[in-house]
């Protein structure tokens, strides 16, 4: 399973990247890929994830103009993503996982739209945020429901714990945004802030922007070191965050003490 799922993923990051491409030209997301060169649809065995981008060598078979790596990255990060999610997730034989898988499965392929579209443009697809933030609360009120019937307390329950990390997320980057007119942090940045809290709830919410600025942090010491950033540059800050949801819903699973201690 854990196979199926990583191939899967590997199909599903090969859409999101003409998800990217195509949203940011204001074109359907339905229809045959194209090279964006020569704008030639690509054969079905030159649009292979991973296998055609090497055999390929990078290059369109038609016009022989380049391939982003962008593509095999993204293909190759929603297959682990993906391979995670049924590792860690998925149960055979119990339901109730397979809605939280999916769940997941559709979380994690649109917070890497978010992760690419940012890193690429420097900009928040703000129709990506308004489908990531109803599909979150849509599965927060279904657990709800079901908690509420099993009797778990009112501030227990996800939606309730992620109104809360989401509303300090918003402020603390609002806050950073409206003191430093935009210097330091976008607006983009608060929207995609608030999605960190509020998936995360609270407190977890203070572990995922731990990791989002270590990670951040560190990226751009090793970009100034190596000569391709200075302290004036700009840095997509949104990739970090959802590195940090994302690293922090795995990590959570895999060091279950880590949720503790940030509970207690």
């Amino acid at each position: 399973m854990i196979i199926i799922f990583f191939i899967l993923g590997l199909i599903v990051g090969s859409f999101l990247n003409v998800v990217v491409y195509r949203l940011r030209l204001m074109e359907s997301i339905i229809g045959r890929s194209y090279c964006p060169h020569c704008k030639n649809q690509v054969r079905w065995y030159d649009n292979i994830p991973l296998l055609s981008f090497v055999f390929l060598r990078a290059r369109c078979r038609t016009c022989k103009g380049d391939i982003s790596w962008q593509y095999p990255v993204v293909e190759f990060l929603s297959g682990i993503v993906f391979l995670l999610v049924a590792k860690f997730f998925l149960e055979i034989g119990n339901v109730s996982s397979y809605v939280e898988v999916f769940f997941y499965l559709v979380l994690f392929s649109s917070l890497l739209v978010l992760f690419t579209y940012d890193l690429k443009f420097m900009e928040v697809p703000i129709i990506i945020f308004w489908t990531t933030l109803v599909i979150v609360t849509t599965y927060f009120l279904y657990l709800g429901y079901t908690d509420l019937n099993n009797g778990v307390p009112f501030f227990s329950l996800n939606i309730v714990s992620g109104m809360i990390g989401g509303f300090v997320a918003w402020l603390f980057f609002f806050s950073l945004v409206f003191f430093s007119k935009e210097t330091w942090m976008g607006w983009g940045d608060v929207y995609i802030g608030f999605l960190l809290g509020f998936i995360l709830g609270w407190p977890n919410v203070f572990f995922g922007l731990l990791i989002s600025f270590t990670v951040g942090a560190l990226y751009a010491i090793i970009a100034m070191i190596v000569g391709e950033k200075n302290m004036k540059s700009q840095v997509p800050f949104v990739p970090f965050l959802v590195l940090g949801i994302i690293a922090t819903i795995f990590i959570n699973e895999i060091f279950p003490i880590v949720k503790y201690y940030f509970y207690f």
